[in-house]
């Protein structure tokens, strides 16, 4: 396994890369006419005015999750990213019926400290970290690139983190990133279970809304379901994420940088018009 990534847009490796990031004042829109339309993400969830829709629960949530074997855990300098090439799939609920939902990868988003981190906020709270696990819809298309933009292409399971005790599946990963700290290193790991990222059955209350990729391009029509309930990671575990860097090993730093990777988060965005609908009561 080489030990870099090549530099790339995160979801469209063909093109030549684009320089972007979180630093206060970027305006992706210049770059990415996309993250100017009228549905992005990430939005603040108010609670109060979710529409309990009962039709959610009709056909349940399912996530058939496999444990993925040699999955490669990449730092590309914005995030964490866990490749995952077993056939996990998700259907039911507020997807189209007999639709199958690949799971693609899962990214995170995180804070220098604990009280920011999270892309979505609930009632303006933010956690100290949010997972995504990112799908396409195989039943539709041939891959994540063919499903972007599309309707129904893409479904991003939202996940809140606070911190507590030791998240056992999440172990795997957090042992490597010592391994990854710098952008463009790789690691791949033995065994990874994503089915370990989700909540208790029995907590498995979620909100639904239509939005974006938080990240560039920021395309459009991706289904969004949020889990309430949050998992919890260990305050090491998130130091872990903390230690990481942005740049190649070696790289001159620009003024003001300390070159930590972390408030890796987008702020949030105009619901506008949009409904965010709610799987409970």
């Amino acid at each position: 396994m080489a030990d870099t990534v090549t530099e790339e847009c995160d979801y469209y490796p063909e093109k030549d890369a684009v320089q972007w990031g979180y630093q206060e004042g970027s305006e992706w829109g210049l770059l990415f006419p996309e993250a100017n339309g009228e549905s992005q993400s990430p939005i603040n969830l108010i609670s109060r005015e979710a529409r309990y829709d009962p039709q959610l629960l009709e056909v349940r949530l399912t996530h058939n999750y496999v444990v993925c074997r040699d999955c490669e855990v990449i730092n590309d300098g914005h995030t964490v990213r866990v490749m995952l090439k077993s056939k996990s799939v998700v259907t039911g609920g507020p997807l189209p019926s007999d639709h199958e939902y690949e799971l693609h990868e899962v990214r995170f988003h995180w804070g220098k400290e604990n009280q920011r981190g999270s892309e979505h906020t609930v009632n303006f709270k933010a956690f100290p970290m949010e997972l995504h696990l990112i799908h396409w819809n195989s039943t539709l298309f041939n891959s994540v690139e063919d499903a972007l933009g599309k309707r129904n292409g893409i479904l991003i399971v939202a996940l809140f983190v606070q911190v507590g005790k030791e998240h056992l599946g999440l172990k795997a990963v957090t042992e490597v990133l010592q391994d990854i700290q710098y952008k463009g290193k790789a690691k791949i790991i033995p065994c990874f279970n994503p089915n370990t990222l989700l909540p208790d059955p029995l907590l498995r209350d979620y909100w639904v809304y239509e939005g974006s990729l938080t990240t560039p391009p920021c395309s459009e029509k991706v289904a969004w379901i949020l889990y309430r309930y949050p998992l919890t990671v260990s305050q090491i575990q998130i130091e872990e994420f903390r230690r990481l860097r942005s740049h190649i090993k070696g790289a001159d730093l620009a003024e003001g940088s300390d070159g930590i990777l972390g408030d890796n988060f987008r702020p949030t965005q105009p619901l506008s018009d949009r409904q965010v609908r709610a799987a409970f009561q």
